[in-house]
């Protein structure tokens, strides 16, 4: 049995609860569009990956987002629990090969997201790092939820330490491409996403 999964996670889009970082340098309206575009980009994109997928929003559920969609709500104190129980859960329900995504990407592509699942053909965990040292995908074949647990979120760090953790426990891993994901003005500025808005 192969059954793929995609989560994807998304924060309700709701002034002044998004992008709060970069909001501090163009304004809770500003970063409200950033991340309704963003949204946009990361539905448009997995829409197009024929696999069955699970969205889970941060606090309430949009029927008008991913139509004909499992749809949940995120649990946990933290991401990385939130994380954790999203897995959990598609683990219960048989699938075998698990891929997360956030939905702050503008570079996303239906691509990256299928070679995610094909690095998990030979690899236990594949993740797709992120400019500012975290990571914007993660997937696996196993219930390695060490991935999750005490780990330093939103540090420039987190995926080396989460990467020095599997090598110790000697599971296997996978890269794909960096990418860069919109938290800040400077990340803003850097991508051409910025074309459109002129921050």
């Amino acid at each position: 049995m192969n059954k793929k999964l995609l989560i994807v996670f998304v924060k309700n889009i709701k002034l002044g609860k998004v992008k709060t970082r970069l909001a501090k340098s163009i304004g809770d309206e500003g970063a409200f569009q950033v991340y309704k575009h963003l949204v946009d980009i990361t539905e448009k994109a997995t829409n197009q990956v024929s696999t069955e997928k699970h969205i889970y929003f941060s606090d309430v559920i949009i029927e008008e987002k991913w139509q004909k969609t499992s749809k949940f709500i995120q649990k946990g104190a933290n991401l990385g629990e939130k994380m954790k129980n999203s897995f959990k859960n598609g683990q219960k329900n048989k699938f075998d090969k698990i891929v997360l995504i956030g939905s702050d990407l503008p570079e996303i592509s239906p691509e990256i997201i299928q070679k995610g699942f094909d690095e998990l053909e030979n690899h236990e965990i594949v993740f797709g790092p992120a400019e500012d040292g975290g990571y914007y995908l993660v997937g696996m074949t196993k219930p390695h939820y060490c991935v999750f647990e005490n780990k330093p979120w939103s540090t420039t760090n987190l995926l080396e330490i989460t990467i020095n953790e599997l090598k110790e426990k000697n599971i296997s891993y996978s890269l794909l491409e960096t990418l860069n994901d919109i938290d800040t003005i400077e990340d803003l500025r850097r991508d051409k996403i910025n074309d459109r808005f002129n921050f």
